[in-house]
């Protein structure tokens, strides 16, 4: 297991898929509520390690979040907290869909919010070992 870093997701495939290798923090939470969860890591010295709107798909088209973060805490990172506060002023613009879709339909987008933040989990690695 990666000591040096984390995922924080609402997405309950990543924590299936990468839970038992990788530290993955599970929460029952909306993409908006998910991401106030990595700001307040953020303000407690924790890094960002993914960007938050990564991919192409828009946060009012999707209801799953993954991000990934320095486990260790040190000195609050000034471009850690002004990506997170713009990403969270940015989607408050976004009219957030309370759609309910077909379970398929999850089922994609849980499968979409994996692939984004496992591609990322190579960068993790090597971060991890330049900071050694």
């Amino acid at each position: 297991m990666f000591d040096n870093f984390m995922i924080v997701t609402n997405n309950p495939l990543v924590k299936t898929k990468l839970g038992e290798e990788y530290h993955v923090e599970y929460h029952d939470s909306s993409y908006e509520d998910t991401l106030k969860i990595v700001r307040d890591y953020i303000y407690l010295g924790h890094q960002l390690l993914s960007h938050p709107l990564s991919g192409s798909v828009k946060p009012n088209e999707t209801p799953y979040k993954s991000t990934m973060l320095a486990r260790d805490k040190k000195a609050v990172d000034v471009q850690s907290v002004e990506i997170i506060e713009n990403v969270l002023q940015a989607i408050q613009k976004f009219e957030m869909k309370s759609t309910q879709y077909k379970p398929e339909v999850y089922a994609d987008f849980q499968l979409i919010d994996f692939t984004l933040i496992d591609s990322a989990i190579p960068s993790a690695t090597r971060w991890q070992n330049n900071s050694l």
